[in-house]
């Protein structure tokens, strides 16, 4: 059987008040949470695994610092070459019964892939992957599909690339607590860097993204060493829990501890629907994460 430890994490700054206004008023009906992807990009290097991280801007339920990703479109519906298990093979590895919404969810993960970081998880054929993603045409691509006036679907389409959905690693799937006011409903993936391709932020809207070291961050997480490296203001002084959600910490224990790329991705986990639980105790208010020692998990809520 699978050892299981309480773990708490700080809520972060951001979210205190909404903490504090919870608990105080009693429960209430948590707001609908949005559908919504991020994606894990790894590599091997010498210092050991490392994961690309990002600052996002406001009071992202993905947090301060996470890996790529964002809500669910409505183009994610749109028609398209798909390569990789099928939506339902999809559906099952995530224990769910709807193709359509597992179909959402994976393409969601490499459009967001794809804004964010330039990396494209598409190819002309099920054995070939984009070699390049580099060049001011894939930066005009970017731009136009995070504002919108562009169709992430139709690009591959016009350029002939279908979808490579079997690179994608199913991870987790989390929903943010209850009393937060922004909710996300969160599938993550994991894929390691592609050959040939770089990633890089998004000019005119990256603050900030770098390749780090699982095991180093890991390592520093009590200390306010990445917050004060980004240097802005709502970065400066918070620790790693402060700056990430649970998942995110939990996630580079993960790599941290992994013997590379493939071995991380090769791990088992668990179909299941992981939730954060707001408590309070000495006189601050937590994330309760309830581990079960299979995977990146929390306390559990159904399925």
């Amino acid at each position: 059987m699978p050892s299981s430890s309480l773990r708490l994490f700080p809520v972060p700054p951001y979210l205190r008040g909404a903490a504090e206004s919870w608990l105080e008023h009693g429960d209430r009906t948590p707001r609908k949470p949005r559908l919504a992807s991020s994606v894990v990009l790894v590599r091997d290097a010498p210092r050991g695994t490392e994961t690309y991280l990002a600052y996002r801007r406001g009071e992202s339920p993905l947090g301060k610092v996470a890996f790529p990703g964002g809500s669910i479109d409505p183009g994610d519906d749109d028609a398209a070459t798909w390569f990789g298990p099928t939506p339902t093979a999809w559906a099952k590895s995530f224990g769910i019964d709807d193709p359509r919404l597992a179909r959402r969810h994976v393409v969601a993960a490499i459009r967001e892939l794809f804004e964010e970081t330039g990396i494209l998880l598409a190819g002309p054929d099920e054995s070939t992957l984009l070699e390049a993603n580099r060049g001011p045409e894939w930066m005009a691509a970017r731009a136009a599909i995070a504002s919108g006036d562009s169709s992430f679907l139709d690009l591959l389409t016009r350029r002939g690339l279908g979808l490579r959905t079997d690179l994608l690693r199913p991870l987790s799937n989390w929903q943010t607590a209850d009393f937060a006011l922004r909710r996300f409903d969160t599938r993550y993936f994991a894929v390691v860097q592609p050959l040939g391709q770089e990633a890089s932020l998004l000019e005119g809207k990256g603050s900030w993204g770098q390749w780090r070291s699982a095991a180093e961050e890991i390592a520093a997480r009590n200390t306010t060493a990445l917050g004060d490296e980004i240097g802005l203001p709502d970065t400066v002084g918070l620790t790693l829990s402060e700056l990430t959600v649970p998942q995110v910490e939990l996630v580079l224990e993960k790599l941290a501890g992994a013997r590379g790329c493939i071995a991380y991705l090769a791990s088992r986990r668990p179909a299941a629907v992981f939730q954060p639980e707001l408590v309070q105790n000495d006189g601050g208010y937590w994330l309760a994460v309830q581990l079960s020692g299979v995977g990146e998990g929390s306390a559990q809520r159904g399925r």
